[in-house]
C-alpha cells in the first residue's frame, strides 16, 4: 500500500496579499481542489490518499468530498490535550483539540512537521530551555490525542544541518520519545514522514537517493516497520527516483511548482502521482 500526502500550508492566501493562490476564489480554494482530484484519484486503488487543509477550510473541503470517496480530509496538527467527557469541555481558545478536528470531519492529523518543531524550539529558546526532548515530549501528547480520537497521524521527523553529523542519535529520540505510549495502535493508524530539514529551501542540494533509502531502512527497523514517506517534497522531478526506493512508501507533496507562476495546481499534482505510481 502506497501513502501520498499534501500539506496545503497557507497556500489559500491569494497572490495581493503575498500568498501564492491563483487558482480559485479563497472561499472556493477547497472545494475547487476536492473536485478537481477526487476522480481520477479513484483509479489508484492500492494508495491512501490525505490531504491536510489550514482549518478555516475543512468543511468545505468535507463538503466537496463525495460519499464513496477514498480521499482523506486532514488537519494539520492537534493540540496537547483534548476535550474530555466530565472534563474540559471546550475552553481552548487559539488550539484545535483532536476532538474539534473529528467534529469537523477530519480523519487525519499532521504531528511534528519541521515547521511546528521550528517553532516549538523558537518558544522553548525564549524561555531559556535548551531540553530538545520536550518538543518530542509535546508531540507525543499530540499524537496520543489524534490517535485517541480515531485520527490517522503523519508523523515527521528529520535533522537539521547542525544535527545531520548526529543523525541516529536525533532521529531516533524523536522515533523513541515521539511514538512513545503508541506501540499498540500505530500499526495501522501512523506513517512516518521523512524530513531532511538541512536540504529543504531554495537553493539547498536534496538528499539521494542512497541517503533515502539508508534513512528509510532505519526507520523502518526503530518502529517495526511502519510505513515511511519521503517528507523532502515529492515533486515530477523526484517521483521515479523515490518510486525505485523499496523502503519508501509514499510521499508528501506541498507546492507542484517552484519556479515563475509558483503554487499549488491540482493537474501538477495528479501528474506527480502518475510519476510515482504509474498509469
Amino acid at each position: 500500500m502506497k501513502h501520498i500526502y499534501v500539506n496545503l500550508k497557507r497556500f489559500d492566501v491569494p497572490k495581493e496579499l503575498g500568498g501564492v493562490n491563483s487558482i480559485s476564489a479563497v472561499n472556493d480554494w477547497a472545494a475547487h481542489i476536492i473536485n478537481a482530484v477526487q476522480e481520477k484519484l479513484a483509479l489508484y486503488s492500492e494508495t491512501v490518499f490525505t490531504i491536510f487543509f489550514p482549518e478555516a477550510h475543512i468543511l468545505a473541503a468535507r463538503a466537496a468530498k463525495k460519499r464513496d470517496s477514498s480521499l482523506r480530509i486532514g488537519c494539520q496538527g492537534v493540540f496537547r490535550e483534548d476535550i474530555v467527557p466530565g472534563g474540559n469541555f471546550g475552553a481552548f481558545t487559539t488550539n484545535r483539540p483532536a476532538a474539534a478536528a473529528r467534529a469537523l470531519g477530519c480523519e487525519a492529523a499532521l504531528i511534528g512537521h519541521c515547521e511546528e518543531r521550528k517553532d516549538l524550539s523558537w518558544i522553548l529558546a525564549e524561555a531559556g530551555w535548551n531540553d530538545d526532548d520536550a518538543i518530542q515530549r509535546i508531540l507525543n501528547k499530540e499524537a496520543l490525542c489524534a490517535v485517541n480520537q480515531g485520527l490517522k497521524v503523519l508523523y515527521c521527523v528529520g535533522e537539521t544541518a547542525d544535527q545531520q553529523e548526529e543523525w541516529e542519535d536525533v532521529l531516533g529520540r524523536q522515533l523513541q520519545v515521539g511514538l512513545n505510549g503508541l506501540n499498540a495502535v500505530k500499526g495501522d493508524q501512523i506513517a512516518i514522514a521523512y524530513e531532511p530539514v538541512w536540504a529543504i529551501g531554495p537553493g539547498k542540494t536534496p538528499p539521494d537517493r542512497a541517503y533515502i533509502e539508508k534513512i528509510a531502512r532505519f526507520i523502518k527497523d526503530e518502529t517495526d516497520g511502519l510505513p515511511v514517506v519521503y517528507g523532502g517534497g515529492l515533486k515530477a522531478d523526484n517521483a521515479a527516483m523515490l518510486a525505485s526506493i523499496p523502503e519508501i512508501d509514499g510521499g508528501l507533496i506541498a507546492l507542484t511548482r517552484f519556479s515563475g507562476d509558483i503554487g499549488f495546481y491540482p493537474d501538477e499534482y495528479l501528474e506527480i502521482i502518475r510519476l510515482y505510481i504509474g498509469g
